[in-house]
């Protein structure tokens, strides 16, 4: 399973022992507030999404990986890569404990995943869909490079569909 480091953050596969840290993060209705129906996840709920992306790695062979800080080993949320049938395009994405908001972590583990993305995974282009009042994620995905390409609805919600291009993309 692929592993990638960062100055200030390891991400990795998720372990078994990662689900109590899982739920807690998703169970947090300022984190859901922007993801899927916006609900907090029941612990039940975030057994299930947990074993979504564990699934998700098996069967495309990329997915989102458990974003842990590397000097204190905490888990500190997911970012990774999502494209489940049906889906709109070959999507990053993250979510990350509210107090590790702000710090850049989101923008240091997005660009160790889009540089696997593009170089390993030979990726063309990639998106991000992000409901249009969350502010946070539109600031990543811009500050990522990405341009806003168009609208869709997911999850019964209008969603922004951001994206970039493999040559458009800055590996600095």
């Amino acid at each position: 399973m692929v592993t990638l480091e960062t100055e200030r953050l390891l991400l990795r596969m998720f372990r078994e022992e990662d689900f109590d840290d899982y739920a807690a993060i998703f169970s947090d209705p300022e984190v859901t507030r922007y993801l899927g129906d916006g609900e907090p996840l029941s612990r039940f709920a975030a057994w299930r999404s947990l074993a979504v992306m564990l699934g998700h790695w098996q069967l495309r062979g990329y997915g989102m990986w458990a974003v842990e800080e590397s000097q204190s080993g905490i888990l500190v949320g997911r970012i990774g890569f999502f494209y489940p049938e049906g889906w709109p395009g070959f999507e990053i994405g993250w979510a990350l404990k509210p107090a590790y908001w702000g710090l850049g972590y989101a923008i240091e583990g997005a660009k160790a995943a889009l540089n696997y993305g593009f170089s390993e995974l030979g990726q063309e282009h990639v998106i991000s869909l992000i409901y249009p009042d969350n502010i946070r994620s539109i600031q990543v995905a811009k500050r990522l490079g990405e341009k806003l390409e168009g609208k869709t609805t997911v999850f019964g919600r209008e969603a922004l569909i951001y994206g970039i291009n493999r040559e458009a993309w800055d590996i600095t």
